[in-house]
């Protein structure tokens, strides 16, 4: 049985539900299949409003679905109000980006009977991929990156069919948001949920499922890459995985205000976000005003015991650092203290890779140095991170800096704080692993190339050409013919 917690007294919340065993990943999986056949054939317009119909959904269910998300996670109610806004902003988004119809990049290259040898009419676009899309719920966000989150939006929005194996974390959450969406979708079996540890990996393997998405740690990402590789017939793993996302706070950075924003950022959500500032390199005199607005800090519990020793063991793995500060726990029976540990450039570079690792939790590391130019050899032996932060007011010490961090990290973000990732059409959420296994994002209008294929038709006869294709473009979707774009 699949039994819920409470983060704030680590006991049992009353709620049971029974794993998913084999035969009933394949019920999911063979139900999804089926309806999956209808919705990839519908219309754009017709998904858009389905997806519409889902947004509306959640938000009128709201108050069923926050109460039961704080029960298991201990996140609030502002918070998991803000976090069902988004889950529903993102059906709404992906509804603008279908009906925009660039997603399907639509090109056209009319036929040349001039040329030696005549080049024939092809005509090309991104038409959603067979089988079911399968998704891993995320720990830290019960909607936004689960079953209501981004991957299943956005596999919804492509045409694709969705079966969710929910996270331990939040299991009631799960079901019942996963009812509500029901409600609205056409078809009930267009999205299924399975629960418990090995009806993942029976989902990952199942020869009906055609792509994988996930949120979470290295070693999970790892253990489904594996799971992948067994498979007869390989298929695309889209992972988020770990990362510290380095801040750099050059000399000419504005010190107001900037130790507390960094603390806050540090902090927030009790540092479970994948874009939480892990690492920091700044000139020693700041060094003083971060280590007192973290000592000012106050943890909040994380979302599982397991998660609470995996930052015990992180923060254990860097005592050969200096502690510089230390948080209060606050409450709750997970609750953690949020650290601050530093060292110069020069013993943090001697320590690479392993004092870089992630460490999910409210801890971030500050490395001094003395002079800018020391820092491009030492960023560049950086893992892959999600994003990278520079402080500065003067664009041209940041510039010998640009080019290495373009290289890190997949957004870069000036005078901010990485966490929180606005779903836009220009959005970049991924990066170098390993913290994703493509180059792909998992937020953002693009997130929809994941859950699609091309399709080239060569002398295709025109009656049977999709809608994007042809000549007449009765959608008015964004076409390329012949080598220049219009709509």
């Amino acid at each position: 049985m699949i039994q819920g917690f409470d983060p704030r007294t680590g006991q049992p919340t009353g709620l049971e539900l029974p794993e998913t065993d084999r035969a009933g990943v394949d019920a999911a999986v063979a139900a999804a299949l089926e309806a999956g056949r209808a919705w990839r054939g519908a219309p754009a317009e017709e998904r858009a409003r389905v997806l519409e119909a889902v947004a509306d959904a959640l938000t009128a269910r709201a108050e069923e679905l926050w109460p039961l998300a704080d029960r298991e996670t201990a996140l609030g109610e502002v918070r998991l109000r803000g976090e069902i806004g988004r889950s529903a902003g993102q059906f709404r988004f992906f509804a603008q980006v279908i009906r925009d119809g660039g997603y399907a990049e639509a090109i056209i290259d009319h036929a040349d009977t001039s040329l030696t040898p005549p080049k024939p009419d092809v005509r090309r676009m991104l038409r959603p991929l067979p089988g079911v899309v399968g998704v891993f719920a995320a720990s830290n966000f019960p909607f936004a990156f689960s079953v209501a989150g981004g991957d299943v939006a956005s596999a919804l929005a492509a045409g694709c069919p969705v079966v969710v194996k929910a996270h331990p974390g939040h299991p009631g959450t799960s079901e019942l948001t996963a009812s509500v969406i029901r409600s609205a979708l056409p078809s009930a079996d267009l999205l299924g949920l399975v629960q418990g540890m090995e009806s993942g990996a029976w989902l990952v393997q199942h020869p009906s499922v055609s792509a994988v998405g996930f949120t979470g740690s290295v070693p999970g990402g790892k253990a489904i890459q594996a799971l992948i590789d067994e498979r007869p017939e390989p298929i695309p793993f889209f992972g988020e995985l770990g990362s510290v996302n380095p801040v750099v706070v050059l000399p000419s950075a504005r010190r107001e205000g900037l130790a507390q924003g960094f603390a806050a950022s540090l902090t927030l959500g009790s540092g479970q976000f994948c874009t939480n500032p892990g690492l920091v390199f700044a000139p020693e005199d700041v060094v003083k005003e971060f280590a007192e607005a973290v000592s000012a800090s106050t943890g909040t519990p994380m979302l599982s015991s397991r998660i609470r020793d995996g930052y015990t063991s992180g923060v254990e793995r860097l005592s050969s650092l200096t502690l510089l500060a230390t948080g209060q726990a606050g409450e709750g029976a997970w609750a953690v203290e949020p650290r601050l540990f530093t060292t110069d450039l020069d013993s943090f570079a001697a320590q690479l890779p392993a004092v870089a690792e992630e460490c999910f939790g409210p801890s971030s590391i500050v490395v001094t140095y003395r002079d800018v130019s020391d820092l491009p050899g030492v960023l560049a032996r950086l893992e892959g991170s999600l994003t990278a932060t520079v402080h500065a007011t003067d664009p041209a010490e940041a510039a010998p800096l640009v080019e290495v961090l373009a290289r890190t990290a997949g957004r870069l973000v000036w005078n901010g704080w990485p966490t929180g990732v606005a779903v836009t059409w220009a959005m970049h959420h991924g990066g170098p692993w390993p913290s994703a296994t493509t180059t792909f994002t998992s937020v953002g209008a693009t997130a929809i190339a994941r859950w699609l294929a091309p399709t080239a038709y060569q002398d295709w006869p025109a009656e049977l050409l999709p809608q994007e294709l042809q000549d007449s473009n009765p959608l008015g979707v964004p076409q390329r013919v012949d080598g220049v774009l219009s709509r």
